[in-house]
Parts: structure tokens; sequence; C-alpha cells
């Protein structure tokens, strides 16, 4: 089965004190999204990516990926949230792509050994899959700064990328949904009734979102170089 990725990169900096995208911020000299379509590339189980962009900055994240890329990669224009994005970047694949992927550029750091297990998963049988980690951190519900109840963190884990559907479950769970704030689309096939599977994820997984986590990308980054 072919196998493609979306990469939504429309999210301002913001949060990153940067005055472009997140995904043309730079982590050792490369952007984020260039680092995360790396680990897909190195996974050698993505045939095909499709990086939903800011409207405006799409020559800008074009001339960002390296040009040995250029038959693998392509920039489109993404929506105004993560769902227009992922939904802009499903209408523009081609038939061919029986899996699809979608992964955050903002994950820059994900092992190319994940990415295997989601795909692997999917040719297993599942027709949804995400990456995960045990939470380890205590857990306490709160209302109005007052602890409710420390909640069982047994079952909890956390949620990663990318995130792997079979095509036609990914796009029933976009066309049928109304939400559009969706923070992940696994939530989406589970809203659609869909039946979602886990796989092991991987600590260097983790969302670059402030100066601290760019920091510890940059560790992370070095201490893989030596």
């Amino acid at each position: 089965m072919s196998t493609a990725a979306i990469v939504p990169a429309a999210g301002s900096g913001v949060r990153l004190g940067a005055d472009r995208p997140k995904a043309l911020v730079l982590l050792a000299g490369e952007p984020l999204v260039v680092h995360a379509l790396r680990a897909l590339r190195d996974s050698e189980v993505v045939d095909r990516v499709v990086i939903a962009g800011p409207p405006d900055r799409l020559d800008e994240l074009s001339a960002a990926l390296p040009s040995a890329w250029s038959g693998w990669a392509q920039v489109i224009a993404g929506g105004a949230v993560r769902q227009a994005s992922v939904a802009a970047g499903l209408e523009s694949l081609s038939g061919d792509h029986e899996l699809v992927l979608v992964h955050d550029a903002a994950r820059a750091l994900v092992p190319p050994a994940v990415v295997i297990r989601v795909v692997d998963a999917l040719l297993a049988g599942a027709p949804a899959v995400i990456p995960v980690l045990p939470v380890s951190d205590t857990v306490k519900r709160v209302r109005d700064a007052r602890v409710l109840e420390t909640v069982d963190r047994t079952s909890l884990y956390a949620v990663q990328t990318p995130q792997g559907f079979r095509r036609d479950v990914l796009a029933e769970a976009h066309a049928t949904t109304t939400e559009s704030e969706a923070t992940d689309d696994a939530g989406l096939v589970e809203r659609a009734g869909g039946e979602v599977c886990v796989v092991d994820g991987a600590a260097e997984a983790f969302k670059i979102t402030g100066p601290l986590d760019l920091a510890l990308a940059e560790a992370v980054l070095s201490s893989r170089r030596h």
C-alpha cells in the first residue's frame, strides 16, 4: 500500500517568540519542518508528503526544502485551523495513496522507528493508529484554583504524531465532524465512532512549543551527533 503524509504547517511561531511561522523556526540552522520531514524520509515508508503552510509564505516554505525532495514533497496552502489544513492536504492527494499519516512539524525529532511502527500497524489492519507515551506525572483535576481529585493515571497516555489512518477512515472523519478546533485527527475518528489503536511513541517526539522546548531539541540533536 502506498503511504502519504500530510504536515500541517500553518501555525504561528508566537509562543516561540519568533517572527515567522513555527514550521520555519530554525533548529540547528534548519527549519523545524525540514527536521520533521527528514524523519519521514529516513523511515523509507512514506512515498509522498504534502506540507500545508501559511498561504502568504508558500514560496518561503518551498525554498526551505532540500531540492532533492522536489519530487517527494509538495507545499500547498493550509487553512485557518488545523482541521482545514489536513482537509486541504487530503484533497491534494492522488487516489494512489491508501494510507495517510498526519505529522506535526513541531514534532521535529520523532525517530523514524516511530513512523515505521505506525505504518506497520496500519498494514496489519488497524484503521487508525497513534503513537503514545504513558503519563508519568501525577494528574489532578482542578477547578477555580482548587483540586477536585487526583486522577488515576494508569490508563492515561500522552499522544504524539505521526498519526496514521486508512485514507477512507480519515476522509470520512473529516467529512462527518463539525469540530473546527480539533487538536488531533484521531479525535475526529473517535467522534465519528471509529476505532483508534496505539503503538509506542518516543520521548524524543516531544512537541516544540516554547523556547525551553527549542533548547531541549538543540541538546537532543547535539547528543545524536556525538
